[in-house]
Formats: C-alpha cells, structure tokens, sequence
C-alpha cells in the first residue's frame, strides 16, 4: 500500500464521520435493463442489494431503498447524499434512476452526485 493510497482511503473515510454522527449515502444504479442495485455505504458498513427485475424497475428502487433503510436502522431523513449511475446503459433505465435520486435530493435537501439541488425560480 502507497501513502497516497492510505491517506487518500483516510480522507474518504474521514468525510463519512462528521460530528461523531452516521453518514449515509445510498447509490443507485438502474443502468442494467434486467437488475437493478441499490447501496447503502456508511462509516460503518457497506451495503448493497441487487434484484433482476422484469420491466418494472422504477417500482422496485424506492422499496430496496426503504429495504436497506430498515436494515439499518436509518430513516430516510438521515440521507446525506445520494449517488447514481449516469451511464453507460439503458437510456430508458438511467432516465429511471437519476430521476429517482434527483426527486429524493430536491426533497431531503441533500446532494445528489456531490451537486446541490437548484431551486427552482419562479418568475
């Protein structure tokens, strides 16, 4: 292991514990039009579920993250970032997923794919 390595996997750990609190990031990936994975990572575990799907993939996201939620013990209010997958893939499938993770964002307040949510002007 290099010291770039170790201090850069140091600093990505670091930024998971704030204030002696949780971090949760939940990831999402619907690029694959026959599964779709949804991951949980915190400063204390990592996990991921990966279900093959049907056509219904859009249904079945919300409810593996609710699954993984429970899991672990999180609400969906203690979100601190969400992540996915933008490509390559299925158009119609990432269309799924970054809407997902983008309607989670603007509603939690949080950042999806390290980008804070604009809101929307109304002139």
């Amino acid at each position: 292991m290099t010291v770039r390595s170790f201090l850069s996997g140091y600093c990505a750990l670091a930024q998971l514990w704030i204030y002696n609190r949780i971090v949760a990031v939940i990831s999402i990936n619907t690029t694959d039009s026959k599964k779709v994975e949804v991951g949980l990572r915190t400063s204390e575990k990592e996990d991921k579920v990966i279900e093959e799907i049907d056509k219904r993939s859009s249904q079945r996201v919300l409810l593996l993250i609710d699954f993984l939620l429970r899991q672990n013990n999180l609400s969906i209010s203690e979100i601190d970032e969400i992540r996915v997958s933008s490509g390559p893939g299925s158009f119609t499938g990432i269309k799924v997923g970054v809407s997902i993770a983008n309607a989670l964002g603007f509603a939690l307040g949080v950042p999806v794919n390290g980008k804070s949510q604009a809101k929307p002007k109304y002139e």
